[in-house]
């Protein structure tokens, strides 16, 4: 296995952060980096639906830009861990429902580990910090008790 291309980091931030506003465009943006399907945390995801998970985004939060904590590679692997920030602007769709747009900014840590293969994203592990950015948007908080 080769060692992920340099630029992919870059290549894969800047699509998540700033999709094409033509969903041909963006589709074959996403297809250029990831495999069809690809596996998300064990579950077989077709890259049209990453596409909707990136235009959900784009419609929850506006402002959005990455900062970058750490990159290591090795061979057929790419481990990324960094913070989306942005301004949440838009309903958020959320495993404890709906959050309505509340104008707080945000800053969600994420770890993603990319098996790359033949050049293409095949698997991702991600892990974020949901928790943490639903208590920043006052959509959780702790218990009374």
């Amino acid at each position: 296995m080769t060692v992920p291309d340099a630029d992919l980091v870059d290549r894969l931030l800047g699509l998540w952060r700033d999709p094409p506003a033509d969903d041909t465009a963006a589709l074959a943006a996403f297809r250029a980096l990831y495999a069809d399907p690809v596996d998300v945390n064990g579950v077989t995801v077709a890259v049209a639906d990453l596409l909707v998970r990136a235009r959900a985004l784009h419609r929850a939060y506006s402002g959005l830009h990455n900062e970058v904590l750490d990159v290591v590679t090795a061979p057929g692997r790419l481990v990324l861990a960094f913070r989306m920030l942005g301004t949440h602007t838009g309903p958020l769709v959320t495993p404890v429902g709906t959050v309505a747009p509340t104008g707080r900014p945000v800053s969600i840590r994420t770890i993603d580990v990319l098996t790359v293969v033949d050049g293409l994203i095949a698997r991702v592990i991600v892990v974020g910090d949901e928790l943490g950015a639903l208590l920043a948007l006052g959509a959780v908080g702790p218990a009374n008790g």
